[in-house]
């Protein structure tokens, strides 16, 4: 049993599977917070405001796919572990694909009773090396955040330098007329 705290967040819509997986969750990791959110903009929030060790996502959801899921996670935090746990994924090319884009592996959900066991060697992985991950997680999400205000401030710059020009033209303009 994993004793140590760790934060997953599961993108699923059925609540059946999320009640599921988290009794599956608990069966291996004794201090797992599990936060739950079922659409891309929920996820990205949540990814932001609280950075987990481990996400699990559904492959199929209402607004999005999973692979858009991926995505994002891949671009705001690229070193968490993810997880797809679906029962659409029977195509062995299309999970080779979620492979392939980026994920650390996919389960089906017609094997939830067996998840726990699945799940072990991720969540031990995690909890090693967390204490190492944590730091640099931290220093990376600062760094996006930092380049994002970076980008609104040469964005906001760039636009009073246009309306500070338009306004130098103009005076010249003027001035030419009262010569």
């Amino acid at each position: 049993m994993i004793k140590e705290e760790l934060k997953i967040l599961m993108v699923e819509d059925n609540p059946a599977d999320v009640t599921l997986i988290r009794r599956e969750i608990s069966k291996v990791a004794e201090n797992a917070e599990v936060t739950v959110c079922n659409n891309v903009t929920d996820f990205r929030l949540n990814l932001i405001k609280n950075p987990p060790d481990l996400i699990i996502s559904d492959y199929n959801l209402p607004t999005s796919s999973g692979l858009e899921i991926l995505e994002v996670a891949q671009r705001l935090t690229p070193s968490v572990t993810f997880l797809f746990i679906t029962g659409t994924i029977n195509d062995e090319e299309l999970a080779a694909d979620t492979i392939l884009n980026g994920a650390s592996g996919y389960m089906l959900k017609k094997n939830i009773s067996k998840l726990h066991q699945r799940l072990e060697p991720y969540l031990n992985a995690i909890s090693k090396n967390g204490p190492m991950m944590h730091p640099v997680r931290k220093k990376i999400v600062e760094s996006k955040k930092l380049v994002r205000d970076i980008e609104v401030f040469l964005e906001n710059f760039s636009r009073e330098n246009m309306s500070h020009r338009e306004g130098m033209l103009k005076i010249q303009e003027d001035l030419k007329r009262l010569k």
